[in-house]
C-alpha cells in the first residue's frame, strides 16, 4: 500500500506481534518526526505498523471525532491480528472514544486534553496508554493529564514543549523528539 507513492504498510523482521494503527496530526503526517520514531520503534517490538494517511480538508461539517473514528474503523477492520494499538497525533486522537470501546492500549502524542470527550474517552480506556504532551501546549490541559495519570496512564509532559513537540531552538526540539523516542520504547518495552 502506498500514499503518493510513500509506503503505509511495515512489517517487522520476523513474525508480528500485532498491528499498530498510526493515525496523525491535521497537518502532521505519519511521515514527520514523532510518529515516524514511533514507526521505527514499534518494528522494533514486532509490530507491523499501518499509517493511515488524510487530508482533514476533506472533512467538510462531519464532526471530527466521527471523521476520525470513520477512518480507524476503517483501518481496523482491514486487520485480522489479536493485539491491535493506536498510535495517534493531535486530530488523530479524537480516536480515543473508538479505542476506549475496544480497549486498545493506544500511544496518544499531544492529545486534545482542552477537549472534554478526548480527555473523558481516555479516562474510560481499560487499555494500557501513553501520553506525551508539552506544557507549552495550548491544548495540552495539566490538571486533566495529572487525572490520567493518577488513574494508571502514562504521562510524558515536556516543559518547554508546545503543540509540536518542539521549541524555537533546534538543537532543543531535537532533544525533546530524543526525549519522546525513549518514553514511546521504555512503554512498548512492557507491552
Amino acid at each position: 500500500m502506498t500514499f503518493g507513492g510513500l509506503p503505509t504498510r511495515f512489517e517487522p523482521d520476523g513474525e508480528s506481534r500485532g498491528v499498530a494503527l498510526v493515525a496523525p496530526g491535521r497537518a502532521y503526517s505519519p511521515a514527520a518526526p514523532l510518529l515516524d520514531f514511533a514507526r521505527v520503534s514499534l518494528l522494533q517490538h514486532g509490530f507491523t505498523v499501518q499509517q493511515l494517511w488524510w487530508d482533514s480538508t476533506t472533512r467538510g461539517e462531519e464532526d471530527p471525532e466521527e471523521w476520525v473514528r470513520r477512518h480507524v474503523a476503517a483501518a481496523h477492520e482491514q486487520e485480522d491480528a489479536d493485539h491491535v494499538l493506536v498510535v495517534a497525533k493531535s486530530l488523530g486522537t479524537r480516536a480515543a472514544s473508538y479505542a476506549a470501546e475496544r480497549g486498545l492500549d493506544a500511544i496518544w502524542l499531544t492529545p486534545l486534553l482542552v477537549e472534554p470527550a478526548v480527555a473523558e474517552a481516555i479516562a474510560a480506556n481499560p487499555g494500557r496508554q501513553l501520553l506525551v504532551g508539552g506544557l507549552r501546549d495550548e491544548l495540552w490541559d495539566v490538571a486533566v493529564a495529572r487525572e490520567l495519570a493518577d488513574a494508571g496512564c502514562d504521562v510524558l509532559a515536556v516543559a518547554d514543549a508546545d503543540h509540536g513537540m518542539g521549541t524555537p531552538d533546534a538543537v532543543r526540539t531535537a532533544e525533546i523528539h530524543v526525549e519522546v523516542a525513549r518514553a514511546v520504547e521504555g512503554w512498548l518495552s512492557q507491552t
